[in-house]
């Protein structure tokens, strides 16, 4: 029997029960509408067939009586309305999830998920038409006594609904913009039928020690499915855990830690680039928005530190890229403030890490990780502080070798790199007297070359070029105290042509 002709049957008894009392609806209680729906889902049948049961079911969320869909009494006096509720939803849901890869490389072809995005927006059409019945300031009457709200039954669906929605809310093979559209009204509608503001007030509660929030019960339900070896099966599975991860901030991530901390370990440990990138953001989030103290304790910061350090080896721009950022804040929970005592004479984690950085710059020739090395080096200079002396030979190497080289049009890499020398003559300026020549010989070919060049980068690039250039001739300039000032006042105008000489001008001009 489809679902519409049950449908039209139940709407014949329930108007006779209308004219002869609640305790006609014996026949037609919520346990049944759950079996017409898992029956009629569970028959094959071509796609309209299967969407027109949906339809219907959709209509009846929004036309029948409260009294019949969710009362405790009469015809469903003695069921457990939640947990039919709850059956209904996983019925629904699981009718647009997605195919299970049974692979080792957990990925199918597009094709696989074709029929996926009709039947998420049908399902997200019946799931938010349920979530506007069950929302907020909604009653259901009871023939026992006053009405009761249904605040609590939402709140029992809302755990789900969520992960239904964030699933098919995301720009994957699996979605199209119709049913991304379905599945961000459908959240929409769970957040605001918990009366909250946001995803992460419905994740986290109002306010820090609130215990409405539904973080607990969305990460239960995930569990299972992010384990080493399940968490391939379903290739929306890291993509949920990891939207939902990163809405959860300080304070409440800490007390989940033990639940997030081995998933995101897992993800990132994986053979394929994407799969670490997506892993290590998540990692980082953590390191973000955990205490040091609870990262350190059980030796947490000791492993994640091991594990990313082994990433550096991988070299892939966009690994590396995530990588570093991710170390560098590590680095402030395993060890001590630069400046600090101690943190001048013993070296750390922090030289071991620049040291490694620094030998795969010297080597790499490929653009994409020149500029995400040049990019990161700069942020280590600058919180290593005085230290960074003990690279000093190296770093000056590496400043050279990327100052030769162009990688027009955005000079990524040379503006990057100039800004590590910036910071490294702010830092060890006792020390750059005696490389006066070398680097000013560096920054002077670095003049002549882009003022020559005028086609490969835009203007603006050049100009940046230029001003950073000057910029560390100046303080090289104070830092051999006007000698490199004095040199530059001996340069033969018929030498250069006018943009080098005007930044030449400004170093010898300031007094």
């Amino acid at each position: 029997m489809y679902l519409s002709d049950s449908l039209h049957d139940l709407k014949i008894k329930e108007a006779a029960g209308h004219q002869q009392g609640h305790g006609q609806f014996s026949g037609n209680s919520v346990h049944e509408v759950h079996c017409w729906v898992q029956d009629c889902l569970r028959v094959a049948g071509s796609s309209a067939e299967q969407l027109d049961t949906l339809h219907s079911v959709k209509q009846l969320f929004e036309s029948a009586d409260s009294h019949l869909l969710f009362s405790e009494c009469c015809a469903n006096e003695g069921a457990n309305i939640k947990k039919v509720y709850l059956e209904i939803v996983i019925s629904l849901t699981h009718f647009a999830a997605l195919p299970l890869c049974e692979t080792e490389s957990g990925d199918l072809p597009a094709s696989s998920y074709v029929a996926v995005p009709g039947k998420s927006s049908a399902v997200c059409a019946v799931l938010l038409t349920l979530c506007r019945r069950l929302g907020p300031g909604s009653d259901v009457p009871c023939c026992h006594g006053p009405s009761s709200p249904l605040s609590p039954l939402a709140r029992a669906l809302a755990p789900p609904l969520f992960v239904f929605a964030v699933t098919h809310m995301q720009d994957q093979p699996w979605t199209s913009d119709s049913s991304r559209t379905a599945a961000a009204l459908l959240l929409n509608a769970v957040v605001h039928g918990g009366g909250f503001a946001s995803s992460s007030q419905l994740l986290c509660g109002n306010t820090v020690g609130d215990h409405t929030g539904i973080l607990a019960a969305v990460l239960e339900i995930l569990r299972p499915e992010v384990t080493k070896e399940n968490w391939k099966r379903n290739q929306a599975t890291k993509h949920v855990f990891a939207w939902t991860l990163t809405q959860v901030g300080r304070p409440w991530l800490a007390e989940f830690l033990d639940r997030v901390f081995p998933p995101s370990l897992l993800i990132s440990d994986d053979y394929r680039t994407e799969n670490k990138v997506l892993g290590v953001r998540c990692l980082h989030h953590i390191v973000l928005n955990v205490p040091a103290a609870d990262l350190r304790q059980y030796n947490r910061a000791q492993v994640l530190y091991h594990a990313l350090f082994n990433h550096l080896y991988v070299a892939e721009a966009e690994l590396i890229e995530v990588v570093l950022p991710c170390l560098l804040d590590l680095l402030s929970v395993l060890e001590k403030p630069p400046g600090s005592a101690g943190m001048a004479r013993n070296p750390n984690r922090y030289d071991e890490v620049l040291r490694l950085i620094l030998t795969h710059m010297e080597m790499e020739h490929r653009l994409a990780l020149r500029r995400v090395y040049a990019r990161n080096v700069a942020l280590f200079t600058d919180r290593m502080g005085i230290v960074t002396v003990r690279h000093l030979k190296r770093v000056e190497r590496v400043i050279l070798g990327y100052l030769e080289i162009s990688d027009a049009p955005g000079e990524q890499a040379r503006l990057s790199i100039l800004d590590v020398l910036e910071k490294t003559i702010q830092q060890a300026w006792p020390r750059l007297e005696c490389r006066l020549a070398v680097l000013v010989r560096a920054l002077l070919k670095l003049l002549v070359d882009v003022s020559a060049d005028r086609t490969s980068a835009p203007p603006a690039v050049r100009e940046e070029l230029l001003r950073k250039a000057t910029h560390c001739l100046l303080l090289l300039d104070y830092c051999s105290q006007g000698k490199l000032k004095v040199l530059l006042k001996e340069v033969d105008s018929s030498c250069a042509d006018g943009t080098v000489l005007e930044c030449l001008k400004k170093v010898t001009d300031v007094s």
